[in-house]
């Protein structure tokens, strides 16, 4: 067999690698409280994600994404970010700033 066509039966035969990236949406509720959404852009669950918000340099709180991938937690006074921790790659910030009704 020709090494040309050997390459492309193997390349069209390949599975390429799915990457995927961690997301993260965050909703101020109105009531002094904010909703963050995390997911993967392949589908995958965020259930069990590292969470944390900073304030000044400092983890003010920390806990994990709940089984719909979610976290509901009273708004910090002053500036904070928010953190999701999906591993090596994945990590999201969202200033506070940018959290809005």
């Amino acid at each position: 067999m020709n090494k040309t066509i050997f390459a492309m039966m193997v390349a069209l035969t390949a599975t390429p690698a799915m990457a995927h990236t961690a997301l993260m949406a965050c909703y101020d509720e109105g009531n002094g409280y904010i909703t963050c959404e995390g997911g993967f852009s392949d589908g995958a669950s965020a259930e069990g994600v590292e969470f944390r918000i900073e304030q000044n340099g400092s983890v003010v709180m920390e806990t994990k994404l709940d089984e719909f991938g979610e976290v509901y937690f009273e708004k910090p006074k002053g500036d904070f970010t928010v953190l999701l921790n999906g591993g090596e790659g994945h990590v999201v910030h969202v200033d506070g700033r940018d959290i809005t009704e």
